[in-house]
């Protein structure tokens, strides 16, 4: 595995270098506008932050970060657009920047942390579960719209 990858945090003023991963994402069935309004309203809220892996500057995978605190859970982080490049893949970089992760949430006096998973994505839930994630409920969604 090479082992020379930057693993950081994309500065607010930046962030809007995440959204062609994110594009990939969800296979680009997201406007890119509609992408960037969004990230516009979530970097307000002040709890969003992103980490970035880089590989001699270009921007190979994303793992967007919630900081959040719940009364059931307390301190914790959630995991979210986790996306590593196809080329990118098996190569160790998701492991490296999970390692970061749990890092990162340590030192800001995480209890612990969160993801959710999409039911069809078999291959995600294996490695939020090699990562020690353990399922105990659903997550449910109703669109309004």
């Amino acid at each position: 595995m090479k082992t020379d990858y930057k693993v950081a945090l994309i500065p607010y003023e930046k962030m809007e270098v995440i959204l062609p991963l994110v594009s990939a994402l969800n296979n680009d069935n997201i406007e890119y506008a509609v992408l960037q309004k969004r990230l516009k309203s979530m970097l307000v809220m002040g709890s969003y932050e992103c980490i970035g892996v880089f590989d001699n500057g270009e921007l190979i995978a994303i793992c967007g970060i919630w900081i959040l605190n719940k009364l059931y859970s307390g301190k914790h982080i959630e995991p979210d657009n986790v996306f590593v490049k196809a080329e990118y893949r098996n190569k160790g970089v998701g492991q490296l920047m999970m390692d970061w992760l749990f890092a990162f949430a340590k030192q800001i006096g995480c209890i612990g942390l969160e993801v959710n998973c999409y039911v069809a994505n078999l291959r995600g839930k294996q490695f939020w579960e090699r990562q020690g994630f353990e399922p105990i409920g659903h997550h449910l969604i109703m669109k309004l719209a």
